[in-house]
């Protein structure tokens, strides 16, 4: 027969379940409203999400409550003590999602005209994958089922592909047209949103894994080598300097490049690598801040003069490395020099490319 001490516990830690369930039910009925604001344009809609948001906020304060009344009441010790820990962060993660539908909310009231289809078919795709995982995440942690963190956590990478083509989505449109400069922002920005939303999920996963094994589970790719290349626009120098590192065939590296003001790729570019083997005409120009997991970069590398200025002081346990150097697209005079231009900047990352990642290897690339 149970103890008093023992029920006492199990009425505190039920509690905690049931107001983490509804506050993660709250946050995924707040995406699903505010995608059905976006696909249906019902300001009304987008309006309630955004006025609704309190109530996460609310609730979010009741659970660190309720969490801090545990450890005074319980003193508990051990995989208890870890239990709390983890409620508390799991908690926190959960009202970042409140956050981010109220934060698509805004950006639906901010577009003024009917979307093409292909986005809000993307955008709902994303949806489809993000919201379940918070669910799923949930559930994993409350049960302490293992093998649903880990299932969770495998969806995430998919999210991250599907912005990758929005976003070049987005860049097509805008070429074509199809869509005004003054909607790429607010659609970017949504397209983050859910992007986050699975992080969230997949740090709750986490904690799930945590709370069962006491160890943390890796991100995917933790265990590889960042490299992330920064132009002014991401447009040609860091595009090519990207496609170089892919080119390398390092298993163990990740190689990424961003703008501080993201453009369209440069059609000479495209056609410049693409008589070198690379094709750049898919890529999809991005700023700083859409780079998945920037805090797990070693390297920043900036290719033009302008980039130090998004990085000011090197962050913490991240080298920032200056390869200035001129932007062929913007050379002037006959064809052949313009190549000529180009070939010096090819030759110039290529060879830079090839040291770092040598240097980092410690050896010779075959």
């Amino acid at each position: 027969m149970p103890t008093h001490f023992e029920e006492s516990i199990e009425r505190d830690l039920g509690r905690l379940r049931s107001e983490l369930l509804e506050m993660a039910g709250l946050a995924a009925r707040a995406l699903r409203t505010s995608v059905r604001a976006l696909v249906e344009g019902n300001r009304q809609l987008a309006y309630a999400v955004i006025l609704r948001d309190r109530y996460i906020d609310e609730k979010e304060k009741k659970i660190d409550r309720l969490c801090l009344e545990f450890l005074v009441r319980q003193q508990p010790a051990g995989g208890l003590l870890r239990l709390a820990y983890s409620t508390i962060k799991v908690n926190l993660e959960v009202e970042r999602v409140g956050d981010y539908a109220e934060s698509v909310a805004r950006h639906v009231l901010r577009l003024n005209q009917t979307l093409p289809e292909a986005v809000t078919q993307r955008i709902v795709e994303m949806a489809d994958l993000a919201i379940p995982m918070v669910h799923d995440s949930i559930n994993a942690f409350i049960r302490q089922d293992i093998d649903l963190a880990r299932r969770t956590i495998e969806v995430e990478p998919a999210v991250d592909a599907l912005q990758s083509k929005l976003n070049s989505d987005l860049i097509e449109l805008l070429r074509s047209h199809t869509i005004p400069p003054e909607m790429m922002d607010p659609l970017l920005t949504i397209g983050r949103r859910f992007e986050r939303v699975a992080d969230q999920a997949r740090n709750v996963c986490m904690e799930a894994l945590y709370l069962t094994t006491g160890e943390y589970a890796k991100h995917p790719g933790s265990d590889a080598f960042r490299i992330l290349f920064v132009g002014e626009h991401n447009a040609c120098r860091s595009q090519m300097a990207e496609a170089i590192g892919d080119s390398l065939g390092q298993p163990n590296f990740i190689f990424s490049s961003a703008g501080l003001d993201p453009a369209p790729i440069d059609a000479a570019t495209v056609r410049f690598m693409q008589e070198k083997g690379f094709d750049l005409s898919r890529m999809a120009p991005k700023a700083i801040h859409q780079v998945p997991d920037l805090d797990q970069y070693q390297v920043v590398v900036g290719v033009a003069r302008q980039s130090r200025r998004a990085f000011p002081q090197s962050p913490r346990k991240m080298v920032y490395v200056d390869w200035s150097i001129d932007d062929p697209s913007r050379a002037q005079g006959p064809p052949e020099e313009i190549r000529a231009s180009y070939e010096n900047t090819f030759q110039f990352l290529a060879s830079h490319v090839r040291d770092l990642v040598e240097a980092v290897l410690g050896s010779k690339i075959d």
